[in-house]
């Protein structure tokens, strides 16, 4: 396939999965294009239907974006229709299974050897690794505040010990957990990251630790 060739098709492509996406969003053309103007981008109901239809061969990042929000799906489900296709033409001349081709836009093409420190791919690396230890922590931290209240409530003495000693394994694990997230917290300020904010209810992770206080 020549260049010439793949863009329009990789647009035709693209557009063909916006159709779908607005109409699984229950939105009328008229409706997408009030949203999008909502969002503060105008978006005619005539450039939407000139792409659905095919007769605009070319998309605007800014709409693209804006129309991928209207439509509640992230723009990658967009670009590589990953669980529908089996392949996607990613480039001119380079067909790849489509999870290569998502893999390959988010920087986690898969490689013999570990990323160097500091580039794209470690970095990206870095903050899912993040993101697995905040939702580690949040879980072992509901869980063990779900089994100490289930303990407070109960009547039955067996059961509430149950639990206690339930809640008390949490409470360890969500320790655990929280230290390691709060370990690699630092770790990243120390390369010159910047972490995601964290939740609510993991806010007491960055607050420093009674350990460093008395090490000072």
């Amino acid at each position: 396939m020549t260049n010439g060739d793949w863009s329009p098709r990789f647009t035709a492509r693209v557009a063909e999965q916006m159709r779908h996406a607005r109409k699984a969003a229950g939105l009328t053309v008229a409706e997408a294009a009030e949203a999008c103007t909502a969002l503060g981008l105008s978006i005619p109901k005539t450039t939407i239907t000139n792409l659905e239809t095919g007769r605009r061969s070319s998309i605007d990042l800014a709409e693209f974006l804006v129309l991928a929000e209207v439509y509640n799906v992230p723009p990658i489900s967009l670009l590589f229709p990953l669980g529908t296709e089996a392949s996607v033409a990613a480039l001119p001349d380079r067909e790849v299974a489509t999870w290569e081709a998502v893999a390959w836009f988010t920087g986690e093409t898969p490689l013999e050897k570990p990323a160097p420190a500091g580039s794209a791919r470690e970095v990206l690396d870095t903050f899912r690794a993040h993101s697995d230890a905040v939702a580690a922590a949040m879980a072992s931290t509901r869980q063990a505040k779900e089994r100490r209240r289930k303990a407070s409530v109960t009547l039955d003495p067996g059961r509430r010990e149950t639990l206690l000693e339930a809640a008390a394994s949490y409470e360890q694990l969500a320790f655990d957990d929280c230290r390691e997230l709060r370990e690699f917290r630092h770790s990243m300020h120390e390369r010159g990251l910047v972490p995601p904010a964290l939740p609510a209810d993991l806010s007491f992770v960055d607050q420093p630790s009674a350990d460093s206080e008395d090490s000072e």
